[in-house]
Formats: structure tokens, sequence, C-alpha cells
């Protein structure tokens, strides 16, 4: 693959780099993603090798997503995701969508120490558990490449922006053949007794041999560019179009059989390659029972699909089956949204593509109004027409949130003819009004807005309508959750100081980010406590859990080691003396804890710990190193346990780091390791101390998704 310091900032590179890793990975399809300005969103700026009714659902991924992509990218390394059944179990909710057989790997693209998107790929499945050296070698070189080329696209001054939809582009040929070669292909499939079809990747049927059209009861005009299970109501079954579904995903033969309306029963095998399916169609004698279990032989008596304002090939709304998967899979995203924010987010990001929408807009009842709270697709001129909503019969949206109702308007026309004094020309041609219901009190209004004119068919509308239903209640579920949640951080930060005091010879500043699952509350604790006019004390500590319990615990022992402190007990001492109150409190929650006495004038420090992590040390040289602390018992579990002290030079300039699990710990690697990241981004950091600890809060904590709170407090002696 040639080096990207070859190649130019325009967004074509990418096609021809995701053209290679396909080629060099023997990957049948996948993405390039860019990370957007905000830090929040992977966005897909080109795609290979999959349906794009597949892909578009998967367009915008959120950093704090369950999934390979989401994950590779927030903690920096390759995921990996191989055996059969391997996607189910670790991400369900992307199994619920996709449950087919196929492998992938999702890579983080980085280049000069920056994240700049994500690399996707995709195998047939079957493959093994852990990936093999040289597959892995291979794939980060390639997301290597993919991180420099988006890099010089920034340097060069024409950054690679994500756009609304993603490009699709073909997957290379195995080789090109002559206009003989293919008159000879076509000659050789219409001399065979039984049908032949080929499929694109999106299901459109873009050649059939007249044999084929007739054993269908067609003609080859009225099939080319059209699904089959759209141009012939008896293979409108969810099954059937999950075949094709299957063998696009897994990569493997499939087979079904079917029964025409005239009792002629039809054979199709499927043979799938990166760039379509080749179908075989035959005559078959297979009972009806042998359907494939598929109740082949009710497929008669469907009715046909409504008629729709979008001609095949037009950008049609996604197939029904693929809307069934997709349904199901923001179902369990939704029911794993926690809070207000989070479910908009979710609802606006995927709502769109999963139902081929061009737009969406997310209102919420307030002060007799709908307020905007969240829209994807629009422009700025469209949202400031949308900002407020009356609340009112005479709106479409006003409409639908006070009876309850949903509303479909296939055009412009049908929307005037309902509402002619209340449209505002937001440039589309379709809508669906949700209105969003909660325990039989209106909460808000999805609208689905399309750019083109949009029959609703009646499984679509139940659809739709189910989903509206689902996201009421998320949103209902998440107030809840917000409402407790706010209570929580309030009583978190009434136990942690609202200020450090101002000490003559000492600078300091402290963090603190509570983890995002659970309530947002934990127990990681930090105070600086005056002792005299030449003494400080510095406390940093850990309670077991998330929860309110543990912050009360918190709050406990904050107090008791001020109280030893200010009592004038010496750093062994004050640990001992907390920790035979908590045996006596006997909470049921074990705490780390590091005490350090700081004398300003000798510029030595005395520091004990109970179970705490050490504190690292950078000399005023930038030089960094961890001091060494005989370890003690976490307090709260044995009475007796004894601590010891031990003493050092603190010379002014130096920083003094102390620091909770939270800021070290990461999936995938020891604690040991990140402690060692966290010294090399300390003594590469700033000299001023504020913009120290904003830099390591970043760095160590990239993702938005914390499971664990995080603690941090830097100290600096200052020259007398």
């Amino acid at each position: 693959m040639a080096s990207p310091e070859e190649e130019t900032g325009r967004p074509e590179v990418l096609d021809r780099l995701l053209s290679r890793v396909l080629r060099e990975s023997e990957a049948y399809g996948g993405g390039i993603y860019v990370l957007t300005s905000s830090g929040q969103v992977l966005s897909a700026v080109v795609l290979a090798g999959v349906p794009s009714s597949l892909a578009m659902p998967w367009a915008r991924v959120g950093m704090s997503a369950s999934g390979p992509l989401a994950e590779a990218v927030r903690e920096g390394r390759l995921v990996w995701v191989g055996a059969e059944g391997e996607l189910a179990r670790r991400y369900p909710r992307i199994g619920l969508a996709l449950p087919y057989s196929f492998a992938l790997a999702a890579a983080p693209a980085v280049s000069a120490q920056r994240t700049w998107g994500g690399l996707v790929l995709l195998w047939p499945g079957s493959h093994p558990l852990v990936i093999e050296p040289e597959r892995q070698r291979a794939i980060e070189k390639a997301s290597g490449y993919v991180g420099a080329a988006l890099r010089r696209a920034e340097e060069s001054g024409h950054p690679i922006l994500p756009r609304p939809e993603p490009r699709i582009v073909a997957v290379p040929r195995r080789r090109m053949v002559t206009q003989m070669e293919a008159q000879a292909a076509v000659d050789f499939t219409e001399r065979l007794p039984e049908g032949c079809c080929a499929l694109d990747l999106d299901g459109r049927i873009t050649f059939i041999t007249p044999n084929g059209a007739e054993l269908v009861g067609s003609t080859v005009p009225a099939l080319l560019g059209a699904r089959p299970w759209e141009a012939m109501p008896w293979l409108d079954d969810p099954v059937f179009e999950d075949r094709y579904r299957s063998a696009v995903m897994s990569r493997h033969p499939t087979s079904f059989t079917v029964r025409r309306p005239d009792d002629l029963w039809l054979s199709f095998e499927l043979y799938p390659d990166a760039r379509g399916i080749s179908v075989r169609i035959a005559r078959s004698h297979v009972a009806g029972a042998a359907a494939g279990g598929a109740g082949a032989g009710g497929a008669a008596s469907l009715p046909p699909l409504p008629d729709t304002a979008v001609p095949p090939g037009a950008g049609a709304a996604p197939t029904r089956v693929g809307v069934l998967y997709q349904l199901a899979h923001l179902a369990a995203a939704l029911t794993e949204a926690l809070s207000v924010p989070d479910v908009i987010k979710l609802v606006v990001d995927q709502i769109a593509p999963s139902f081929g929408a061009h737009a969406v807009a997310l209102f919420a009842v307030q002060a007799g109004k709908l307020r905007l709270r969240g829209h994807h697709g629009y422009g700025a001129e469209e949202m400031e027409r949308l900002g407020d909503v009356p609340l009112s019969p005479d709106h479409p949206s006003g409409r639908a949130v006070t009876t309850a109702e949903t509303a479909f308007f296939a055009s412009r026309r049908e929307l005037h003819d309902a509402f002619p004094h209340a449209v505002d020309d937001d440039g589309n041609h379709a809508w669906a009004f949700l209105p969003l219901v909660a325990a039989g009190r209106p909460i808000g209004c999805c609208v689905l807005a399309y750019d083109r004119p949009h029959v609703f068919g009646h499984d679509e509308r139940a659809i739709l309508t189910a989903f509206g239903g689902l996201a009421a209640q998320a949103l209902d579920r998440a107030h809840l959750y917000d409402t407790k949640s706010g209570l929580a951080r309030t009583l978190q930060a009434s136990l942690l100081p609202q200020a450090l005091p101002a000490l003559p010879g000492l600078q300091a500043t402290a963090r603190y980010m509570p983890a995002t699952r659970g309530m947002d509350i934990g127990g990681d604790f930090y105070d600086l406590v005056r002792l005299d006019e030449t003494t400080a004390a510095a406390v940093i500590g850990d309670v077991q859990g998330h929860s309110v319990t543990a912050a009360a615990l918190m709050g406990q022992v904050r107090t008791a080691v001020r109280a030893n402190a200010i009592a004038g007990a010496t750093p062994d001492d004050v640990l001992a003396r907390t920790n035979r109150l908590l045996t006596d409190l006997n909470p049921g929650l074990f705490t780390s804890c590091l005490y350090a006495q700081i004398d300003l004038v000798r510029h030595r420090v005395c520091l004990a710990t109970a179970g705490h992590l050490p504190p690292l040390l950078r000399d005023p040289g930038g030089r960094t190193e961890s001091v060494a602390v005989p370890p003690g018992l976490l307090l709260g579990i044995d009475p007796s346990a004894q601590y010891e002290a031990i003493e050092f030079d603190l010379p002014p300039g130096a920083v003094l780091t102390l620091f909770t699990d939270g800021l070290v710990e990461r999936a995938g690697s020891d604690i040991e390791q990140g402690t060692a990241d966290l010294a090399d981004a300390l003594s590469e950091g700033a000299r001023d101390l504020d913009a120290l600890a904003d830099a390591l809060m970043r760095r160590s904590r990239p993702s938005p998704d914390r499971m664990d709170d995080t603690a941090l407090f830097l100290l600096r002696l200052t020259p007398s």
C-alpha cells in the first residue's frame, strides 16, 4: 500500500485506501469513519461491499455507543469480533439488527498522537475467536494510513468532513472482461433451461434471462431495477428478504423454495460475492411443507406492497424486514439510554437513516409550546423557523400531540390540504408526525421529513407508531433518571470541598469527574487542610462503590480524616484512628486513603497510605517517578491495622500528584501500564497547574462513557 505521505487531501484518497485495504486484507466490505469536531460522533465517509439499506443506520456512531467501532476508538485499540455468535454475545443491540454470520474488525485511525476516525472491515463468518497476528498487523497498518490521510487533508486546508450520507463505492472487480466475453456470458446463461438473475448489493435486479422472467411470471423490462419482493407480490414475505440479507452479510450461499399463486413451485439459489448476488431460478417439486420452514405456502395469500411514490432505484425507504431488525436495535438502544440528552441524541441520529427519512426533529412539551430539543438533517434556516411550535390543533405537530394520533402526509399537497395556513416550507415533500405519549401524558412530538414524495404503507405506519411509543417511554424514564441523578450530584458536591484554601507557599488544584454509569455519583474524595501557619495536609481516597451509600461514607471518612489531622495526629496515626472509626461503623464498604502532611518551610512531606495508589512526583526538571510508599491495609477491615509513614523532599517547583484508580485503569490493560502512561504525560505536561490538570484529565479519560469516578490532586511548593 502506498504511503499516505504521497497522497493529497482529496476525499478520493479514502476511496483508494479502502479499496486497497479490502484487497490486501481479503475483507469483503468495510468503511472509513471520521470523528466530528465535537469528538462525540463517528461519521462514515466512504463504505464498500455492503448494501446502503444496511449501512445507513450505522452511518453515524456515537462515541458512547455500545459497539466495536466506538469501543475501538474510545480505547485506542483494535477490536476483533470473529467466532460465530460472538457479535450477539458482546454487542446484543447490533446482534438484534444484524443476526447473520460475519466477522468484523474495528480500529482507530490515529496519526501524530491524535485520533481522526476509525476503520471497519467485514469478512464471512466462522473466523477464529482470536485474530491472526498477520491480519492484525495488516489492519493496524491500514488504519494508520487512514489516520495519516485524514491528518494530511486537514493540514492542507481541505479537511475531510462528514456528509449527510457516506459515499458507497464499488468493490474492485477481480478482472475486466471484453465486450465479446460479456456477450458470450449472456448467451451462455440464456441457453440454460433454468433462469438466471443478478442482484446488486441493494437487492435490485440488474440482469435476468428471459427464462428467469418467464419462470417468475413477468418480463425482463418489468423486472430490471426492481427488488424481487417488490415486483412479485407472492415473494412479499419477510423470510425471503431475510435470505437475501443473510447472503449479503454472511457471504454464504443460501436458498429457499416458494409457490407461485398458480401453485407452481420454484427454487431460488443465491450465490453472493462483494459486488452482488447471482440467483439460479428453477422449477421445484418440493411439497409445501418443505418450503424452508418459511411458510411459503401462505406467501401467495399475502397482499401486495402498497404503491410507493418513490420509483425503484431512487432511494426507496428501507424494506420491511430491514426496518423490523433496525427497530429491534433501536428499542434495545433506547433501554440503555439513561439521560434525556442521551435519548434525544439516539433518536435524532438514528431514526432518520433507519426509516429512510431525510431529516428528523424532536420537540418536547414545555410551557404550552413544543420546544425543539434535537434535530438531524435540517439547515440553520429551517431550524430558525422550527424553533418553537404552537401546541395547537391548527399545526400538524400540535394536533399530533393534542390528539395523541400519528399523522402521515405523502406529499406537500396532502399536508397543505390539511393545514393550509400553518405549513412552513422546510424543503421536504413528505412527513410523519409521531406523538410521544407516556403514561397517558403527552410529552412531545417526533417529526420525520422526506425529501421526495413518500407513501407510508400499513406496515411502515405501524412500525413508526410503535417507535414513537418506545421513544416516549424512554424519554419519560430518562426524565426520572435525570431528576434522581441531579439530587445525587447535589449530594456529592456538598461532600467535596467547594474551594481549596489559599495557603502561602503552596499551589494546589484538584479535579473530580463522576462515573457515567449508575447515578453519576461515587466515593472518590480529596481535601486540603491548613494545620498551622507552616503545615498543611492533603488527602485523597476512594470509597468502594458508586452509590449514595458510598458518597455518604465518603463524607464520614473525609470528616474523620480532617478532625484527626487538626487534632495534631501524625499521618500514620490519622489513618489508624480513621480505620478504627470505620470498623466500628461497619458500613460494609472498604476505603483506600492516602494522607500527606506538608512542611511548607522545610519543604518536606510525611506520607502514609491505606491501600491507595502511590503518588507521582515530578521534579523541577520534569523527571517523574512513583513515590515508594509502604503498603497499608484498606480502611474498615481490621480495627488493629497499623500504618507506616515515610518522609521525602518536595523542592519548590516539584509537582506532587495524587490520584484515584479511575484515572489510570483501562479495559484491556493493567493499572501499572496506565500509571506509567500518566507519568509520561505528567513529564511532558504544562508548567501551569490548572492547564496540567485539565490535560491529564482529557488524556486519561477520553471516553464519555466512564465506568469509574476519578479524582486528581496536584500540589506544588513555591519559593519562599
